[in-house]
């Protein structure tokens, strides 16, 4: 509790110091941002960002994204592991303003956030360089947030649905201005969600608390947020795969998050930190009853981080630069006991320099290179090299930009890879190290007017990425063990609005050759667990005044696995109509239904899928 007090004021601190230097700025409005080198695309990408079995949360608006891939534990927002690019769940990172938010005990927990997804932008996809210079302990991609703008006025929303659900959620926000001419405001969060889930011991009980104070001006942005999540899902075979054990997952997240952003005709900057701590208490069996004990799977971990994110630009010469220091602890545990250490600190360093020649007619070739340096007092370190070469082009409205680009990151695994038994239900190895991933890509984007368009082929090597495997000779047991892998992709994505009409439409390949020396190996639960094409496509149909229909689509061949039961191969669909209320305010409603097909495609082998969800919910904006 002193802890956490202390790290709750340090962050306090950092907010009202950046206010006070945010009082002073020098810089101008404006997106400064990254040279972009790959698919870093900012643009509406599926249609439905809310779910129809619970309230909204970061991982609802991943569900349908080309550009990611969510392996669902039956609801999503009950839990997901988010994959990029082929990568494994513990390769993607997720960004909030200048710090990656990571959990120490397993990437499992990555992406509960406990945010209100509202405070925040359209999430980035980061890749390659990009991921290297903004990601801290993600190899593959960095999920990328920023705090929006808070406005006044407020929303509140109740909704019922199948399996007796029931949804609350209630958001105030409010602002003024100080005599600086800068804007001070604050805003408070809720959102509630119990069902009892479309398959037996699949329910819920959901609570999410929000608090946010920020400070704008011009040029600059302070954020604090404090927020606090406590839930309980049930789920049959969630993480074991046998849909015979009723397995339940509860968990307590509380997240601080600072922040501070300024902009100049230089560029910009950014300094953050966040303080994090997770309450974990596992059951494979729901009906018993096991506490603090070897089997009952209780967990606690906290950690802490600072981060500093910038772009300056002199002359034709721009410096692209990202650190962050973490440490963490595994504050206790009745069954992560193995292995040499409970806490470490590690961090890392990106630098970036950027040449920009100009070559006639607006068009411009632009040359990148620098490293990473990535550090820990409990593994080795690494130094790893970051190359890429850009040309675009314009013509009329339309621009065009080819890049090819290199790019190599590593992390490091979590407690549960490295501290669980050697044996039994989740099989750790204390021998685990550095996981290594370098990347070749080549892409093409295009954005003309109503259109954008995306492209890539991309060659990745992963070195000692830890998978967790199965083998016949031990069916009630799983592995974490290193594998090497050669992945070749190709995505696409393309856009295109109209009035009425808005289209989103993607395309991923994957092809992966793995190598896990002399280990035994029937079948792998996540590395070998992904999908060779998958197709999606998110439709925005704006047909009268206030009503607006939303559709998103994916059709999907999953490598075969001999874990999952059922085909293969699925199409999923989500569909929502929206009664939305006037600009000003006033009543709105909607009719949400998730796997509108109905599907029994398993995302995780051996887990039973979500049934189809449908849910009605009332709201008032004002």
């Amino acid at each position: 509790m002193q802890s956490y007090s202390f790290t709750t004021a340090l962050l306090l601190g950092f907010f009202f110091v950046s206010h006070a230097a945010a009082q002073g700025g020098t810089a101008v409005p404006g997106e400064a941002d990254d040279d972009l080198s790959e698919i870093t695309v900012n643009a509406r990408r599926v249609a439905n960002t809310r779910p129809a079995g619970t309230y909204a949360s970061p991982v609802t608006a991943l569900r349908f994204d080309p550009l990611t891939e969510i392996q669902s534990r039956g609801l999503a927002e009950g839990q997901s592991d988010v994959t990029i690019r082929g990568g494994v769940f513990e390769n993607t990172g997720f960004k909030i303003g200048a710090v990656t938010v990571m959990d120490p005990q397993t990437g499992h927990y990555v992406a509960e956030l406990a945010i209100d997804p509202a405070f925040m932008s359209t999430p980035r996809i980061l890749k390659g360089i990009d991921n290297a210079a903004a990601g801290f302990n993600s190899a593959i991609a960095t999920v990328d947030y920023r705090f929006r703008h808070l406005d006044d006025g407020g929303y509140v929303s109740l909704g019922v649905g199948n399996d007796d659900l029931t949804t609350q959620s209630l958001r105030i926000a409010r602002s003024s201005t100080a005599a600086s001419g800068n804007d001070i405001g604050a805003a408070f969060s809720f959102a509630r969600s119990e069902g009892d889930g479309s398959v037996p011991n699949g329910d819920h009980r959901f609570a999410r608390y929000n608090l946010q104070l920020q400070h704008s001006g011009e040029w600059s942005q302070s954020d604090l947020l404090m927020s606090y999540q406590d839930k309980f899902y049930g789920w049959p075979g969630a993480y074991t795969g046998f849909a015979s054990l009723a397995e339940i997952d509860d968990t307590q997240t509380t997240l601080v998050v600072a922040n501070h952003r300024s902009e100049s005709v230089n560029g910009w900057w950014e300094a953050g930190g966040f303080y994090r701590r997770l309450v974990d208490d596992y059951d494979f069996d729901r009906s018993t009853s096991e506490s603090g004990v070897s089997g009952s799977f209780e967990h606690e971990t906290r950690n802490f981080a600072l981060g500093l994110q910038g772009l300056y630009r002199t002359g034709r010469v721009s410096w692209r630069y990202g650190a962050q220091v973490t440490t963490d602890e595994l504050v206790r545990s009745t069954d992560l006991t193995n292995g040499a250490f409970v806490d470490r600190s590690y961090a890392t360093l990106t630098v970036v320099p950027s040449i920009e020649f100009d070559t006639g007619n607006g068009n411009t070739l632009t040359l990148r290179t620098g490293a990473t340096v990535d550090y820990s007092n409990r593994d080795s370190n690494a130094a790893l090299p970051l190359l890429g070469l850009s040309y675009a082009t314009a013509t009329g409205n339309a621009q065009t930009k080819y890049s090819i680009e290199y790019a190599a990151t590593s992390q490091l695994p979590g407690y549960t890879a490295l501290k669980s038994n050697p044996s039994g239900l989740f099989g750790g190895n204390p021998l685990l190290g550095r996981e290594r991933a370098k990347q070749l890509a080549l892409s093409v984007s295009r954005d003309a007017g109503e259109w954008q368009g995306r492209a890539a082929l991309f060659l990745r090597r992963d070195d000692n990425l830890v998978d967790w495997t199965y083998a016949t000779g031990a069916p009630f047991a799983r592995q974490a063990n290193p594998v090497d892998i050669d992945v070749t992709g190709l995505e696409a994505f393309l856009t295109r609005q109209w009035s009425t009409v808005d289209l989103a439409a993607g395309y991923t390949y994957l092809d992966k050759d793995a190598d896990y020396g002399t280990v035994l190996v029937d079948a792998s639960f996540y590395a070998l667990n992904f999908a060779r094409h998958r197709a999606t496509l998110a439709v925005r149909y704006r047909f009268a005044d206030s009503f607006e229909l939303r559709l998103d689509n994916e059709y999907r061949r999953q490598e075969k696995n001999p874990l999952r039961v059922g085909d293969d191969n699925t199409f999923l669909a989500s569909l929502s109509l929206l009664w939305e209320p006037a600009p000003d305010g006033g009543l709105g409603a909607s009719l949400i239904v998730d796997n509108l097909t109905d599907s029994e495609y398993q995302p995780f082998p051996g887990t039973p899928a979500a049934g189809r969800q449908y849910s009605l919910s009332a709201n008032y904006t004002w």
